[in-house]
Formats: structure tokens, C-alpha cells, sequence
């Protein structure tokens, strides 16, 4: 307990997943301050001791709530950045400056940054540089409903580094009884993954809003995979990170889970509702709208093809609708199974 003790963690973001890994890690006794780009909506946590997103998590007095950055990052040992792909690198922009030198940061985001087609850590290495070398950055990632951790259901996660050593650091800083954490190398795996089961969520959800069953959505997950660990293998990825806890472990729950915002999205899609409205009427960021469009792109630099992807992008994009997306990709000249 001691040498988890020593660490201090500011976590940079207050959305769900920040303030869970808060919780997290108070449970743990290890010092964690939460702050976010919007000064007011911390002090609101500060105050309240709850999140609007988790009501039903109590926050405990230990997690310290801090509107300015230059304090909240001032003795940080470790950061973790909690913030959605595609604002990366503005909450970082002037964070960035009072994150001492040989501070690693763990990213929890989950995505492809539109435009330059890069993963978190990469943003991350951009965004928050510092002199003399590169920032150490690590990932840590895996099927993890955040209501499921407020409610400190079993869970398991893998932190991923090729800093073996900031990975196993993760790893001890992070586990719980009820939070079994593995490490790995693969950066780029945990991440694909991460990032592109968030599109195939998406689709599934259209599945479930069609009413087209279990066999069309079970189909729908087998070959997302396989889109996955082509894309993923292509960009020099194990292809046995995407058959474990970062790759099929969290492709499934985030298909299944009712919770689930990306596939809650595509639900209300395959239901008849426009985007915009359902956009419009969430206060969450369902990542796999932007990656869609991301991860298209880079399949197409790399020349992999992602049908389902495409047919997901093709619908928030391009008009098309559930139904003759569907219809295209049973369509499509048969020929033997291969997954990757």
C-alpha cells in the first residue's frame, strides 16, 4: 500500500470515466486530483460530491476537485488523460505547460483524432511534449462500463506501454480486488481496438433499432472483428491483442451493453431518428461518430477494407440508411471466411 501511496494522480477530465478512475483510486489511497477545461463544472463536483453522468456514485472527500490547471498538475506524479479523442489537444493546450518533465500520462480515450488520423497516445505525445525527450505514455483500456465501475462490479483491464516498466507502474497503481489489470506491448492493438469497436458498436446498435436479431448482430460483431484485426495488423499490431480483453472482451460489451453510448446511437438510428437529434438531445460524446470517418480514412491510406465501417459512415455521413446498408453488405459476393 505504501508504494502506491507515493504515487499522485491528476486526472484530466471530468467525465465519467475520470471521475470512476477518481473513485478508483481513492479507494486504492492513492492521492488523485480531477481537472477539466471547464472551471465551473469542477467546482460543481467539488460541491456536490456527484456526478450528473453517475449520480448513483458518491465521490469521496479525499478526491481533490481542482478548477486550475497550474495547481491541479503541480505535484502530479502521473496524469491520465480522460478527455474525449477529438478534444485532445485543446484541454491540453494550456495544461500542458505545468506537467513537470518525466511525468508519464495514461490515456483512458478511446478513438482516431479526424484530420491527422491519430491515435491518443500519438495526440498525446504532440500535445503534451516536453524538453529533452519524448513523454512516456501508456493506455490503458479494456471492456469497462463506467456505471459497472462505480458500482465495483468485475472488471478487467489491460494497460499497454512499450515502456514495460510504466506499464507494470499502471498496472499496480490501478488494480483492485474487483479490477484484474493485465499488461502489454502493443500500443497500437489496444488502441485500434479501443477505437474501432466504437463504430462496430454503432452498427450493432442499428441491428437492435431494426429489430433484425441475434444471429444479424452476432454475424455483425464476427465480422467487425475481422475488420478490426485487418486494419490493426496492417498498422503492425499483434493480431492476438485484438482476441483479448482490448479487442473482443470490449468489442462485446460495447455491443451488448444497454449503457453503451455508441451502440445507443445506432439504436436510435435503426429506429428512424436523425443524428443531429439524437445528438442534440445527449449531454455524452459517442466517440464512434467522429473514428467513423477517422478510421475510414486510414483503412484507405493502408489500403484495408472495412465494409461495415464504411457502411457506418456511409449513414452518419452520406444519407444512406440502415436498412439498404444492410441490404449492401448481405449482398456482397460470398467467398471463405478470413478474420484478418
Amino acid at each position: 500500500m505504501a508504494e502506491q501511496a507515493q504515487e499522485r494522480v491528476t486526472i484530466v477530465g471530468d467525465g465519467q470515466m475520470g471521475v470512476v478512475m477518481a473513485a478508483m483510486l481513492a479507494e486504492r489511497g492513492v492521492p488523485a486530483t480531477v481537472w477539466g477545461p471547464f472551471p465551473e463544472a469542477i467546482r460543481a463536483l467539488a460541491a456536490s460530491r456527484r456526478s450528473p453522468r453517475l449520480p448513483g456514485l458518491a465521490l469521496p472527500a479525499a478526491i481533490r476537485f481542482e478548477p486550475d490547471a497550474r495547481t491541479a498538475l503541480a505535484d502530479a506524479t502521473l496524469a491520465v488523460n480522460a478527455v474525449p479523442t477529438q478534444f485532445v489537444r485543446a484541454a491540453w493546450k494550456d495544461a500542458a505547460a505545468h506537467l513537470a518533465a518525466g511525468v508519464p500520462v495514461v490515456s483512458v480515450t478511446k478513438g482516431i483524432e479526424d484530420g491527422t488520423l491519430l491515435r491518443p497516445s500519438e495526440v498525446i505525445a504532440q500535445a503534451v511534449p516536453q524538453a529533452g525527450g519524448a513523454r512516456r505514455v501508456a493506455v490503458l483500456s479494456g471492456p469497462t462500463i463506467a456505471a459497472e465501475l462505480a458500482a465495483r462490479l468485475p472488471a478487467t483491464m489491460v494497460s499497454a506501454s512499450a515502456d514495460a516498466e510504466l506499464a507494470e507502474r499502471v498496472q499496480r497503481t490501478f488494480s483492485l480486488p474487483w479490477l484484474r489489470i493485465y499488461t502489454n506491448h502493443d500500443v497500437v492493438g489496444v488502441e485500434i481496438a479501443g477505437a474501432a469497436k466504437n463504430v462496430v458498436a454503432l452498427a450493432a446498435g442499428m441491428v437492435d433499432g431494426l429489430g433484425l436479431g441475434s444471429n444479424a448482430k452476432s454475424a455483425l460483431l464476427a465480422r467487425g472483428l475481422a475488420e478490426i484485426v485487418r486494419l490493426g495488423t496492417a498498422l503492425g499490431a499483434r493480431p492476438e491483442t485484438f482476441f483479448g480483453i482490448a479487442g473482443v472482451g470490449d468489442l462485446a460489451t460495447t455491443c451488448f451493453s444497454p449503457e453503451g453510448r455508441n451502440r445507443s446511437c445506432g439504436e436510435a438510428i435503426g429506429r428512424g431518428e436523425s443524428l443531429a437529434s439524437y445528438l442534440a438531445r445527449t449531454d455524452s460524446v459517442v466517440e464512434g461518430v467522429a473514428t467513423s470517418h477517422a478510421l475510414l480514412a486510414l483503412a484507405s491510406r493502408h489500403g484495408v477494407d472495412m465494409p461495415i465501417v464504411r457502411a457506418v459512415e456511409s449513414i452518419l455521413f452520406h444519407g444512406k440508411t440502415p436498412a439498404e446498408a444492410i441490404r449492401d453488405l448481405m449482398g456482397r459476393e460470398a467467398r471463405a471466411e478470413r478474420v484478418g
